[in-house]
């Protein structure tokens, strides 16, 4: 916890400070072995995980590094990696993305977890071409050069997988962490051509209602889109967070449709064939439907996210260090536009207080939020609830289980976590009180419960 300090410790932190001269400072990197050496400075080893640079006592007296041409990357001190997740026939085909270490909304880029369904291909820009055909009047190929004479757009879209925080259907254990509750969503800055500029230049026809999006990889992963998505805000995206889509996520180009489960954004796009009907591929009848056990049915074409959000901290695995003050923090979303609010409980949702959210709050994009805490030191229950611009408002897991039975997509409950007394977070399933519930609504929507067919609350 921060402390006061008297004027003789300011005075100490001060002292010793230096000044280089050019000639100090050219030396850059040797520079600082020299001086290390002929100054006789004592050099501090900070043990971890793996092997930290030697830290000077006092770095005013050391020259630090030279300018590189490329970036030294993350500092030693604060490493991060995706998580290993799911393995098919021994292949490891996903890995998660930890939030409980990011700050703000953008993922970077190497963190944005990845999922595909026969490995990465190469692909060189060179030789990429881009064929949409189908219910046009000309038939095209766009090559990658090509795609990037047209006016392009930029935006913050999230990429959510239809199998994200799946594992809480059938329940997960005290130990979970983010990385088991939410690990394959992240959040990103996309720059590319819109799709309905493409579908105009090839003269998509009237009575054009789906396309079929095809994938270069070894799967030849194929979905059905309705038109008026790509119409409405599609995007070809061979662009991510200031740089060129890195490979796992679609070099040289993929489709993006913002706020849609991540499978249908297809990567390594290949082909695009209009048609008036859908195509109901292996990824869109086999895979990718939402059973109902209890009705002995499944939804198809669920392609929304609904609202949805998750505090990052204090989250589970965490220790939060003594009583006081605690900012706590999460992110929200929705597939169907802009996050209206997010609502905190730190008592297990028997009350429940507005989340300050932090600009911009952009559709089909994260949102950072923040609530004020004064922990008393007892155990507490946290939670946050998203509702979005359409008026959805985040369920809880009983709610879901209640409307669609054991499922394996689209999970978007509300999540608990649990700080202990001794600071520790875990996990744990708790269902707000309903008086509580509804009493934390506004007045149009308070008392019982209703269903939207997507299982939202929705206004009475």
């Amino acid at each position: 916890m921060p402390r006061e300090v008297s004027r003789k410790e300011i005075e100490a932190l001060l002292a010793g400070g230096k000044r280089f001269t050019r000639r100090e400072m050219l030396v850059g990197a040797a520079g600082v072995a020299a001086a290390t050496v002929a100054g006789g400075l004592a050099l501090t080893r900070i043990s971890n995980a793996q092997e930290l640079p030697p830290v000077p006592e006092d770095s005013t007296k050391v020259p630090g590094q030279p300018a590189t041409e490329t970036s030294r990357g993350r500092s030693a001190f604060e490493p991060q990696k995706r998580s290993p997740g799911a393995r098919y026939a021994g292949v490891l085909q996903t890995s998660s993305t930890d939030h409980s270490r990011l700050t703000g909304i953008v993922t970077p880029s190497d963190l944005h977890f990845e999922r595909h369904h026969s490995g990465v291909p190469l692909l060189d820009p060179k030789r990429y071409k881009l064929l949409i055909h189908g219910l046009v009047e000309k038939p095209m190929v766009f090559t990658l050069d090509d795609l990037k004479r047209y006016p392009r757009v930029n935006a913050f879209y999230f990429v959510e997988c239809s199998g994200d925080s799946s594992a809480h259907w059938r329940g997960v254990g005290a130990d979970a962490t983010i990385v088991q509750t939410h690990p394959i969503f992240s959040n990103s800055e996309w720059v590319g051509v819109p799709l309905n500029t493409l579908f105009r230049e090839v003269g998509a026809k009237k009575e054009a209602m789906w396309f079929l999006a095809e994938s270069y990889d070894g799967a030849v992963m194929t979905r059905s889109v309705p038109m008026h998505k790509g119409y409405e805000d599609a995007l070809i995206a061979y662009g991510q967070n200031g740089e060129a889509v890195r490979p796992e996520q679609g070099y040289p180009a993929r489709l993006l449709l913002p706020g849609w489960e991540g499978n249908i954004n297809v990567k390594w796009l290949r082909r695009i064939e209009v048609s008036d009907r859908p195509f109901h591929t292996r990824e869109e009848t086999s895979k990718y439907t939402d059973l109902l056990p209890r009705e002995g049915k499944a939804r198809q074409f669920t392609f929304e996210w609904d609202a949805k959000s998750v505090i990052t901290y204090p989250s589970g695995g965490q220790t939060v260090a003594g009583k006081g003050f605690i900012e706590i923090t999460g992110i929200a979303w929705s597939g169907r536009g802009k996050v209206a609010r997010v609502e905190v409980s730190t008592d297990g949702g028997r009350s429940w207080g507005l989340a300050r959210l932090q600009g911009p709050v952009a559709a089909m994009a994260a949102t950072r939020f923040y609530y004020p805490w004064l922990w008393d030191g007892q155990e507490a229950v946290i939670l946050s609830r998203c509702t979005d611009e359409v008026g959805y408002i985040q369920p809880t897991r009983n709610q879901l289980l209640q409307a669609r039975g054991e499922s394996v997509y689209h999970f978007n409950g509300i999540q608990a976590w649990k700080v202990q007394p001794d600071g520790k977070v875990v996990h744990v399933y708790h269902e707000p009180p309903p008086a509580g519930f509804a009493a934390a609504l506004p007045s149009q929507l308070a008392g019982p419960w209703p269903f939207n067919p997507d299982c939202g609350l929705v206004e009475v």
